[in-house]
């Protein structure tokens, strides 16, 4: 089941990089902004409580949907490519394994305990 669901995600990263294509940006704004939603791993500076949220919120996926929706029916490309990119990252994550954090530490996560 742990192939299929990263297949899924693959999938997902792909059509996040085809929305990307429909953007009018050039290539490298994709590399550069791909790992900036990783910043909210901040928060766990503070504790683990405030890293999830803050984690979670930049990894939601359904956030990501609504931000890129606004930014179409605002006619916003900017907005637009900040959904895409929180989208295509939160797949790209869930590629690799990580999830939404639970507050009991980073490396419980909804897809299971990282490392394990």
């Amino acid at each position: 089941m742990k192939t299929v669901i990263k297949l899924e995600e693959l999938g997902l990263f792909v059509l996040g990089i085809y929305l990307f294509g429909q953007l009018d940006y050039q290539w490298w704004w994709f590399l550069v902004w791909i790992l900036a939603p990783d910043f909210s791993m901040l928060g766990y500076a503070i504790n683990a409580k405030v890293g999830a949220f803050l984690y979670n919120v930049f990894h939601h996926r359904g956030i990501a949907v609504f931000v890129y929706i606004l930014g179409c029916y605002l006619k916003l490309e900017a907005l637009q490519l900040v959904g895409v990119i929180l989208f295509s990252h939160a797949s790209m994550d869930r590629i690799f394994g990580y999830g939404l954090k639970y507050e009991t530490g980073f490396k419980y996560t909804h897809l299971g305990e990282i490392g394990k």
